[in-house]
This record gives C-alpha cells, sequence and structure tokens, in this order.
C-alpha cells in the first residue's frame, strides 16, 4: 500500500529508447532529488535496448542470431528472461507468439532495412518450425538447434517497462506509473488513493484519440494494433504484425488489441498473439489464459466494434 504524502511533488521524468521515450509519473515528499532516478531509469532501458535490439549490429541479440547452430553460449540475465517468457508464451499460444520471425521482419522492411523483394520470397517460402522448438536454455546458457533468427520487437518493449518499474521500486517510490509509447504499467495508487487512469487509444492512423479509459493498479497494459506501422502491398495495408504460419504480416487481423496483465512484458507478448489469433480464436486463447482482453475490429461501414473477454472488459459495450 502506499503511503499517505503531505503536499507531494509531481516528477514527470522522460528519456529516448528503441526508436521512441519512456516516461514515469510519480510523487515525493517535497525536497526529492529525481536526478538520481532518471539516471537509473535510462540506464535501465539502455540495459534492455543493448540486449535486445535488432537496430543495434552489436547487440546481445544480433551476436546470438549470428551464433552458429548448435553452440551453447552465454547470454545476460535479462535477455535470458525474455527469451524464456517468450518461448512459454509461444508454447501456450500454440505458436501465435513466435520469436523466431526476425527473417520475415528484417525482409519485410521493419527492421533497420529497406523491404527488400528477394527476402520476402525466401520469408515466405522458407519452412517453419516455432522459436520454442528449436531454441534450448539453460539458464543463461542458449543453443539453437536450428537455423533462426530471432526477433524480440513483440516483448521487448514491454519488459522494458518491466525494468522501469523495478527501478522505480529499488528508490523506495512504492506508487508510480511507467511506459514506452503505450505500454503502461501501474504500481499502486496515485496521492488520492485513486486508481492510475490510463486510455486506450483508436486504432486512427492518422491522430491519436482515446478509445475508452482504463483505472489500473499494480498492473500493467499493452497494444497491437494495425494503425501505427505498416506496408501497402497491391493497394492493401498490411500491418506489421507477422503472421507465423506464412512468413508474411497478416492479412486480416483486428484493428488492435489490448491486454491486461501482471507484467507489461507479458501483456506486451499477449496482444501479438491475440491479434495473430483473430477475435474468436483469440478469445479463447485469453479465456483459457484467464486473460483480459479488448478486441477493437473495423465494420463494413468502416466503423468500429469491441468486443470484450475477461474480468475487466466481458461487460465492455459494443460500440
Amino acid at each position: 500500500m502506499s503511503k499517505t504524502l503531505i503536499d507531494p511533488t509531481r516528477h514527470a521524468l522522460n528519456g529516448p529508447t528503441m526508436g521512441t521515450r519512456w516516461s514515469t509519473l510519480f510523487f515525493t515528499a517535497p525536497g526529492f532529488d529525481p536526478r538520481p532516478v532518471q539516471a537509473a531509469l535510462q540506464k535501465a532501458v539502455d540495459e534492455v535496448d543493448g540486449q535486445m535490439s535488432t537496430w543495434q549490429h552489436d547487440s546481445e541479440l544480433m551476436r546470438l542470431n549470428r551464433a552458429p547452430v548448435g553452440q551453447s553460449i552465454m547470454v545476460a540475465t535479462d535477455l535470458a528472461r525474455v527469451l524464456a517468457l517468450g518461448l512459454r508464451i509461444g508454447r501456450a499460444s500454440g505458436g501465435a507468439f513466435d520469436i523466431g520471425m526476425g527473417d520475415a521482419v528484417r525482409a519485410w522492411g521493419y527492421g533497420p532495412d529497406a523491404a527488400d523483394e528477394q527476402g520476402i520470397r525466401a520469408a515466405m517460402a522458407a519452412p517453419r518450425r516455432p522459436a520454442h522448438e528449436l531454441l534450448d536454455l539453460d539458464g543463461n546458457r542458449v543453443c539453437k538447434r536450428g537455423a533462426i533468427t530471432l526477433d524480440l520487437n513483440g516483448i521487448a518493449k514491454g519488459y522494458g517497462v518491466d525494468r522501469l518499474a523495478e527501478s522505480l521500486r529499488s528508490f523506495g517510490i512504492e506508487a508510480g506509473l511507467v511506459g514506452i509509447d503505450g505500454e503502461m504499467r501501474a504500481i499502486g495508487l496515485r496521492p488520492d488513493g485513486q486508481a492510475w487512469t490510463i486510455a486506450v487509444e483508436a486504432p486512427d492512423p492518422d491522430c491519436r484519440t482515446p478509445h475508452s479509459m482504463l483505472s489500473l493498479q499494480d498492473a500493467a497494459v499493452a497494444t497491437s494494433g494495425d494503425y501505427r506501422h505498416w506496408v501497402t502491398v497491391q493497394g492493401r495495408r498490411l500491418s506489421h504484425t507477422m503472421d507465423p504460419r506464412r512468413g508474411a504480416p497478416l492479412l486480416s487481423s483486428p484493428a488492435s488489441v489490448t491486454v491486461i496483465a501482471n507484467t507489461c512484458a507479458e501483456a506486451d507478448a499477449w496482444a501479438t498473439a491475440l491479434m495473430v489469433a483473430g477475435p474468436q480464436a483469440g478469445a479463447a486463447l485469453a479465456a483459457q489464459q484467464g486473460l483480459s482482453a479488448l478486441f477493437l475490429l473495423r465494420d463494413d461501414a468502416d466503423g468500429l466494434r469491441s468486443e470484450g473477454c475477461g474480468r475487466l472488459f466481458s461487460a465492455h459495450p459494443k460500440t
């Protein structure tokens, strides 16, 4: 439970990470110096980015991708944790979430390089086995049992949010709101005893407006959608979310999926998994996993309708 603060001072900190910005909001007693917190938060996300980036040639993830099949290598603890979680959610989702889609992500132009037609053809033609069948983890030791290119863009940002939360707590800060882009985690309550208010973004590519609002305490939220990053092929817009069955962007998907979970890494990965699974199979999967999820779907009249499942969203009104 958060301590009651007298005349609390509001601190809103932010900095660059992963091609976007991290942010945090918290309150302290007057006279608190936020500069050490700022430095620690930046260090935390820099460590995550340095280990898991596909844009940095010398990141640990890219070194792992270059490692020969069958060679066991040691990786940093954070990377090992994210790999293990990614494989666990990959199994639980029946492969809907797959951290082994790096070749397709890069070929379609969602990495540091432009889209490459030859790479696209190769990614779509390649026989695919999910990462949880091709990667062995033993503590911090990783071994690839087959050719695979790892990509953690569907989980690393959420894990970065969790690291921000851990860093706040290391300073004795028991309540706050942390986020990277739209992935957020709420800790405790606001000084007035109210939950933290977080907007679920409307899936509009032209502007950022809220679709609905959430009140969260000690929980994380992440949204995956088709409206921020896409390519246009033969007049059709294809989102950045990859279909592991095709090695290509999803042909049909919800406009967005928002997931509430205990950690932001879990929310981030499950939001991607439910996008891939689609509204019907995704809702069944969310129910099986005990997740609260909100699906925003485009109808034939270019409007939106919502379908919710789980404790928080099951009674969500259709719009």
